[in-house]
């Protein structure tokens, strides 16, 4: 059976970003979605300007609760979510996981923290690195910070690759817990290279790829990345091969993104988000 997917995020009608990233990439590799949006923007922020309107929570729960009158609760394989924009959406992300768990004890929760980057800091409101912190960690399965994200959850600042599956490792020490980190530039790293790292309670692995220089970056590079590593698994890759092969298609696409562009060409370039033209070793560590 098609895997379904409940996908909570930002949504913009024009660009990459949110939903808009990431429901396009998991129907690609044979997902079915069920796409539910936070905000609904002309753009997202990378433009600068935009418009549109930020969804009241009421609004969310009203969606969820129309999905549960449908009976397709125990039908969802996994839920998603990204951006967002305050706890009162966590806290309606969270109550509807644990609703489609008891319908589904085998359903998992991937949760991207998305609340900033080195070099940006935190673009978030107050209180979300913490709200992440101290409830969807504890409720998600599968957690997809970059390295910024992660250190401000951790609260620490990572010196190594083996100082952050330490971290990570001790995190989730006793649990069945994921954690992927990205963009990963520790100064052990080679320069002009970066990691993604793929950590559970017994083991670690981690891919290394060139540094693309494009200016601007694309935004939704995360959106994307976690809704693919997530198809992967659900068509029943490992680990590591799902790790393999999500690196390898955000850095083709990324490779892909004309300079001064600001999103990844998911439509044009979607043949490397099914098979992407380079191919990296997930190296356990």
């Amino acid at each position: 059976m098609t895997p379904i997917v409940l996908s909570v995020q930002s949504h913009v009608a024009y660009g990459h970003a949110g939903n808009s990233a990431a429901v396009f990439p998991l129907q690609r590799l044979g997902i079915e979605v069920l796409p539910v949006h936070t905000v609904q923007f002309s753009n997202h922020t990378g433009y600068g300007a935009f418009r549109g309107q930020v969804f009241d929570v009421n609004h969310l729960r009203e969606v969820f609760l129309g999905l549960e009158d449908r009976a397709i609760l125990p039908r969802i394989d996994a839920v998603l979510s990204g951006y967002m924009g305050d706890s009162s959406i966590g806290d309606a992300i969270l109550d509807i996981t644990a609703r489609i768990k008891s319908a589904n004890p085998k359903a998992v929760y991937v949760c991207d923290p998305v609340f900033g980057d080195v070099g940006r800091g935190v673009f978030v409101r107050p209180g979300i690195p913490e709200y992440h912190r101290d409830h969807t960690l504890a409720a998600a399965d599968i957690i997809t910070p970059n390295q910024f994200e992660f250190e401000q959850l951790m609260g620490v600042t990572l010196n190594s690759l083996a100082h952050a599956i330490a971290v990570a490792k001790q995190y989730i020490a006793g649990s069945t817990k994921t954690v992927v980190i990205t963009s990963l530039m520790t100064p052990d790293i080679a320069s002009g290279q970066l990691a993604t790292v793929a950590i559970t309670a017994q083991q670690a692995w981690a891919v290394q790829t060139p540094l693309v220089a494009v200016t601007p970056l694309p935004n939704g590079m995360g959106d994307a990345f976690s809704a693919i590593i997530l198809a992967h698994l659900l068509q029943h890759k490992t680990l590591p091969q799902a790790l393999e092969q999500a690196t390898a298609s955000l850095y083709e696409l990324v490779s892909h993104t004309e300079a001064g562009q600001r999103d990844l060409p998911l439509v044009a370039q979607q043949q490397q988000i099914v098979a992407p033209s380079s191919q990296f070793q997930a190296i356990a560590v």
